[in-house]
Protein backbone atom coordinates (compact mmCIF):
# COMPACT_ATOMS: atom_id res chain seq x y z
CA UNK A 1 0.00 0.00 0.00
CA UNK A 2 1.56 3.36 -1.05
CA UNK A 3 1.72 6.45 1.11
CA UNK A 4 -1.20 8.15 -0.67
CA UNK A 5 -3.41 5.14 -0.02
CA UNK A 6 -2.35 5.06 3.64
CA UNK A 7 -2.98 8.79 3.96
CA UNK A 8 -6.39 8.45 2.30
CA UNK A 9 -7.38 5.59 4.58
CA UNK A 10 -6.21 7.50 7.65
CA UNK A 11 -8.21 10.58 6.62
CA UNK A 12 -11.28 8.39 6.00
CA UNK A 13 -11.00 6.91 9.50
CA UNK A 14 -10.54 10.34 11.10
CA UNK A 15 -13.48 11.83 9.20
CA UNK A 16 -15.64 8.84 10.19
CA UNK A 17 -14.70 9.30 13.86
CA UNK A 18 -15.43 13.03 13.71
CA UNK A 19 -18.81 12.49 12.02
CA UNK A 20 -19.74 9.82 14.57
CA UNK A 21 -18.71 12.08 17.46
CA UNK A 22 -20.75 14.98 16.09
CA UNK A 23 -23.74 12.68 15.54
CA UNK A 24 -23.42 11.38 19.11
CA UNK A 25 -23.44 14.93 20.47
CA UNK A 26 -26.44 15.88 18.30
CA UNK A 27 -28.27 12.76 19.41
CA UNK A 28 -27.85 13.93 22.98
CA UNK A 29 -28.86 17.55 22.47
CA UNK A 30 -32.12 16.82 24.25
CA UNK A 31 -32.34 14.76 27.46
CA UNK A 32 -34.98 12.05 27.55
CA UNK A 33 -36.92 9.90 29.99
CA UNK A 34 -38.04 7.62 27.16
CA UNK A 35 -35.01 5.40 26.57
CA UNK A 36 -34.16 1.85 27.56
CA UNK A 37 -32.72 1.81 31.10
CA UNK A 38 -30.93 -0.63 33.37
CA UNK A 39 -33.27 -2.31 35.85
CA UNK A 40 -32.30 -0.19 38.85
CA UNK A 41 -33.00 3.02 36.89
CA UNK A 42 -36.12 1.75 35.14
CA UNK A 43 -38.63 4.13 36.74
CA UNK A 44 -38.46 7.76 37.79
CA UNK A 45 -40.05 8.54 41.13
CA UNK A 46 -42.79 11.14 41.45
CA UNK A 47 -44.77 12.54 44.36
CA UNK A 48 -48.46 13.26 44.65
CA UNK A 49 -48.43 16.22 47.06
CA UNK A 50 -51.61 17.40 48.75
CA UNK A 51 -50.53 20.14 51.15
CA UNK A 52 -48.74 18.16 53.90
CA UNK A 53 -49.77 14.72 52.65
CA UNK A 54 -47.54 12.90 50.17
CA UNK A 55 -47.77 9.67 48.22
CA UNK A 56 -44.32 8.97 46.79
CA UNK A 57 -44.34 6.43 43.96
CA UNK A 58 -41.69 4.30 42.25
CA UNK A 59 -39.53 3.90 45.35
CA UNK A 60 -36.85 1.29 44.71
CA UNK A 61 -36.73 -1.55 47.24
CA UNK A 62 -34.36 -4.10 45.73
CA UNK A 63 -32.98 -7.02 47.70
CA UNK A 64 -29.31 -6.96 46.65
CA UNK A 65 -27.26 -10.14 47.06
CA UNK A 66 -24.53 -8.80 44.77
CA UNK A 67 -24.48 -5.84 42.38
CA UNK A 68 -25.68 -8.19 39.63
CA UNK A 69 -27.93 -10.54 41.63
CA UNK A 70 -31.03 -8.94 43.12
CA UNK A 71 -34.78 -9.18 43.55
CA UNK A 72 -36.55 -6.25 41.92
CA UNK A 73 -39.33 -4.48 43.78
CA UNK A 74 -40.90 -1.02 43.49
CA UNK A 75 -43.14 0.39 46.22
CA UNK A 76 -44.90 3.58 47.25
CA UNK A 77 -44.91 5.36 50.60
CA UNK A 78 -47.42 7.66 52.24
CA UNK A 79 -46.17 10.23 54.73
CA UNK A 80 -46.53 13.78 56.02
CA UNK A 81 -43.80 16.28 55.19
CA UNK A 82 -44.20 17.76 58.68
CA UNK A 83 -43.29 14.38 60.22
CA UNK A 84 -39.70 14.61 58.98
CA UNK A 85 -37.42 14.96 62.02
CA UNK A 86 -33.85 14.29 60.85
CA UNK A 87 -31.64 14.23 57.78
CA UNK A 88 -28.68 11.89 57.33
CA UNK A 89 -25.82 12.26 54.85
CA UNK A 90 -24.08 9.30 53.22
CA UNK A 91 -20.60 9.78 51.75
CA UNK A 92 -19.45 6.92 49.52
CA UNK A 93 -15.90 6.64 48.22
CA UNK A 94 -16.57 4.32 45.29
CA UNK A 95 -12.94 4.69 44.13
CA UNK A 96 -11.28 4.52 47.59
CA UNK A 97 -7.83 5.16 46.08
CA UNK A 98 -9.07 8.32 44.30
CA UNK A 99 -10.17 10.36 47.30
CA UNK A 100 -11.55 13.46 45.55
CA UNK A 101 -14.18 11.35 43.74
CA UNK A 102 -17.16 10.28 45.83
CA UNK A 103 -20.94 10.08 45.92
CA UNK A 104 -23.30 11.69 48.41
CA UNK A 105 -26.94 10.97 49.20
CA UNK A 106 -29.46 11.94 51.85
CA UNK A 107 -31.81 9.93 54.01
CA UNK A 108 -34.90 11.46 55.63
CA UNK A 109 -36.10 10.19 59.02
CA UNK A 110 -39.69 10.49 60.29
CA UNK A 111 -41.35 10.64 63.71
CA UNK A 112 -42.23 6.94 63.61
CA UNK A 113 -38.57 6.00 63.05
CA UNK A 114 -38.97 5.05 59.39
CA UNK A 115 -36.55 6.45 56.84
CA UNK A 116 -36.39 6.94 53.10
CA UNK A 117 -33.33 7.82 51.03
CA UNK A 118 -32.77 9.81 47.88
CA UNK A 119 -29.69 9.36 45.73
CA UNK A 120 -29.07 11.87 42.93
CA UNK A 121 -27.23 10.00 40.19
CA UNK A 122 -26.86 9.24 36.49
CA UNK A 123 -29.60 7.30 34.77
CA UNK A 124 -27.85 4.56 32.82
CA UNK A 125 -28.79 2.80 29.63
CA UNK A 126 -27.87 -0.91 29.25
CA UNK A 127 -24.12 -1.28 28.74
CA UNK A 128 -23.28 2.17 30.11
CA UNK A 129 -20.85 2.65 32.98
CA UNK A 130 -20.44 5.85 34.93
CA UNK A 131 -17.42 7.93 33.99
CA UNK A 132 -16.65 11.42 35.36
CA UNK A 133 -15.35 12.39 31.91
CA UNK A 134 -18.47 11.16 30.11
CA UNK A 135 -20.46 12.97 32.77
CA UNK A 136 -19.14 16.22 31.30
CA UNK A 137 -20.25 15.34 27.77
CA UNK A 138 -24.04 15.07 28.03
CA UNK A 139 -23.82 11.28 28.07
CA UNK A 140 -26.16 10.75 31.02
CA UNK A 141 -29.49 12.01 32.24
CA UNK A 142 -29.77 12.87 35.94
CA UNK A 143 -32.34 11.25 38.21
CA UNK A 144 -33.49 11.32 41.83
CA UNK A 145 -33.52 7.70 42.97
CA UNK A 146 -35.82 7.34 45.96
CA UNK A 147 -35.21 4.05 47.75
CA UNK A 148 -35.27 2.21 51.05
CA UNK A 149 -32.07 2.42 53.08
CA UNK A 150 -31.37 -1.30 52.83
CA UNK A 151 -31.50 -0.87 49.05
CA UNK A 152 -29.59 2.30 48.23
CA UNK A 153 -27.25 2.39 51.25
CA UNK A 154 -27.11 -1.40 51.49
CA UNK A 155 -25.90 -2.00 47.94
CA UNK A 156 -23.06 0.47 48.53
CA UNK A 157 -21.98 -0.78 51.94
CA UNK A 158 -22.67 -4.50 51.52
CA UNK A 159 -22.12 -5.32 47.84
CA UNK A 160 -19.54 -2.86 46.52
CA UNK A 161 -15.90 -2.32 47.39
CA UNK A 162 -16.78 1.13 48.62
CA UNK A 163 -15.88 3.04 51.75
CA UNK A 164 -19.17 4.33 53.11
CA UNK A 165 -19.79 6.87 55.89
CA UNK A 166 -23.06 7.92 57.54
CA UNK A 167 -23.34 11.38 59.14
CA UNK A 168 -26.23 12.94 61.03
CA UNK A 169 -26.80 16.37 59.56
CA UNK A 170 -27.08 19.51 61.66
CA UNK A 171 -30.23 21.38 60.66
CA UNK A 172 -30.29 25.07 61.45
CA UNK A 173 -33.69 26.73 61.48
CA UNK A 174 -36.88 25.20 62.86
CA UNK A 175 -38.66 23.04 60.29
CA UNK A 176 -35.90 23.27 57.70
CA UNK A 177 -35.62 19.48 57.54
CA UNK A 178 -39.23 19.47 56.32
CA UNK A 179 -38.52 22.23 53.82
CA UNK A 180 -35.55 20.22 52.54
CA UNK A 181 -37.78 17.19 52.02
CA UNK A 182 -40.37 19.30 50.21
CA UNK A 183 -37.66 20.85 48.03
CA UNK A 184 -36.43 17.37 47.09
CA UNK A 185 -39.94 16.20 46.22
CA UNK A 186 -40.61 19.21 43.99
CA UNK A 187 -37.31 18.71 42.16
CA UNK A 188 -38.15 15.03 41.73
CA UNK A 189 -41.42 15.96 40.05
CA UNK A 190 -39.66 18.51 37.83
CA UNK A 191 -37.24 15.87 36.54
CA UNK A 192 -40.04 13.37 36.08
CA UNK A 193 -41.78 15.89 33.82
CA UNK A 194 -38.73 17.50 32.19
CA UNK A 195 -35.46 15.51 32.19
CA UNK A 196 -32.01 17.12 32.42
CA UNK A 197 -28.47 16.08 31.66
CA UNK A 198 -26.14 15.10 34.46
CA UNK A 199 -22.92 17.12 34.65
CA UNK A 200 -19.96 15.89 36.69
CA UNK A 201 -19.11 19.41 37.86
CA UNK A 202 -22.27 21.49 37.85
CA UNK A 203 -25.29 19.17 38.04
CA UNK A 204 -24.19 16.25 40.19
CA UNK A 205 -25.16 14.65 43.48
CA UNK A 206 -23.48 17.18 45.77
CA UNK A 207 -24.14 20.37 43.83
CA UNK A 208 -27.84 19.53 43.93
CA UNK A 209 -27.74 18.81 47.68
CA UNK A 210 -26.02 22.16 48.22
CA UNK A 211 -28.68 23.88 46.11
CA UNK A 212 -31.47 22.32 48.18
CA UNK A 213 -29.78 23.34 51.46
CA UNK A 214 -29.22 26.90 50.27
CA UNK A 215 -32.78 27.03 48.99
CA UNK A 216 -34.11 26.62 52.53
CA UNK A 217 -31.21 28.30 54.35
CA UNK A 218 -29.43 30.76 52.02
CA UNK A 219 -25.65 30.70 52.30
CA UNK A 220 -25.53 27.59 54.48
CA UNK A 221 -23.25 25.76 52.03
CA UNK A 222 -20.57 28.03 50.52
CA UNK A 223 -18.99 27.67 47.11
CA UNK A 224 -16.10 25.30 47.66
CA UNK A 225 -14.08 22.59 45.96
CA UNK A 226 -15.68 20.08 48.36
CA UNK A 227 -19.03 20.63 46.62
CA UNK A 228 -17.63 19.98 43.15
CA UNK A 229 -15.43 17.11 44.37
CA UNK A 230 -17.42 15.58 47.26
CA UNK A 231 -14.60 13.30 48.30
CA UNK A 232 -12.95 16.44 49.65
CA UNK A 233 -16.07 17.51 51.55
CA UNK A 234 -15.32 16.26 55.12
CA UNK A 235 -13.36 19.40 56.05
CA UNK A 236 -16.15 21.53 54.55
CA UNK A 237 -18.73 19.60 56.59
CA UNK A 238 -16.80 20.25 59.81
CA UNK A 239 -15.84 23.85 59.08
CA UNK A 240 -19.44 24.86 58.34
CA UNK A 241 -21.03 22.84 61.15
CA UNK A 242 -23.03 20.73 58.71
CA UNK A 243 -22.74 17.37 60.49
CA UNK A 244 -22.54 16.11 64.07
CA UNK A 245 -19.15 15.06 65.37
CA UNK A 246 -19.00 12.54 68.21
CA UNK A 247 -15.24 12.08 68.25
CA UNK A 248 -14.30 15.74 68.28
CA UNK A 249 -12.48 15.76 64.96
CA UNK A 250 -13.64 14.95 61.46
CA UNK A 251 -11.01 12.22 61.25
CA UNK A 252 -12.38 10.53 64.36
CA UNK A 253 -15.96 10.92 63.12
CA UNK A 254 -15.06 9.32 59.80
CA UNK A 255 -13.71 6.33 61.70
CA UNK A 256 -16.81 6.05 63.92
CA UNK A 257 -19.35 6.44 61.11
CA UNK A 258 -17.83 4.04 58.57
CA UNK A 259 -20.57 1.44 58.17
CA UNK A 260 -19.45 -1.44 55.90
CA UNK A 261 -18.67 -3.85 58.76
CA UNK A 262 -22.02 -3.25 60.43
CA UNK A 263 -23.88 -3.37 57.11
CA UNK A 264 -22.35 -6.71 56.13
CA UNK A 265 -23.23 -8.15 59.54
CA UNK A 266 -26.93 -7.26 59.05
CA UNK A 267 -29.13 -10.33 59.57
CA UNK A 268 -31.72 -9.21 56.94
CA UNK A 269 -34.52 -9.50 59.54
CA UNK A 270 -33.80 -6.59 61.86
CA UNK A 271 -34.02 -2.94 60.81
CA UNK A 272 -31.10 -2.18 58.48
CA UNK A 273 -31.09 1.50 59.42
CA UNK A 274 -30.76 0.74 63.11
CA UNK A 275 -28.01 -1.79 62.41
CA UNK A 276 -25.77 0.66 60.57
CA UNK A 277 -26.34 3.34 63.23
CA UNK A 278 -25.43 1.03 66.13
CA UNK A 279 -21.78 1.92 66.67
CA UNK A 280 -21.48 -0.79 69.35
CA UNK A 281 -22.42 -3.63 66.95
Amino acid sequence: MNYLAILGFTLFVLITIIIYSIWSRIRHLTPSNDLSWVNENKYTAYAEINNDEVVLKNIRDFNWRTTKDFDERWIEKKFKISDCTKIWLVLEYFYPTRRPIAHTLLSFEFKDGTRISCSIEVRREPGERFSPIKGLLREFEIMYVWATEDDVIGVRSRCRKSETHLFEAIILGEGNQCRMLESYLKRTNQLNAKPEFYNSLFNNCTTNIASHVNDVYPGRVPRAIGVILPGLSPKLLKRNNLVKLRGGSIKEEMKINQIETRARAWDQDSDFGETIRNVDS
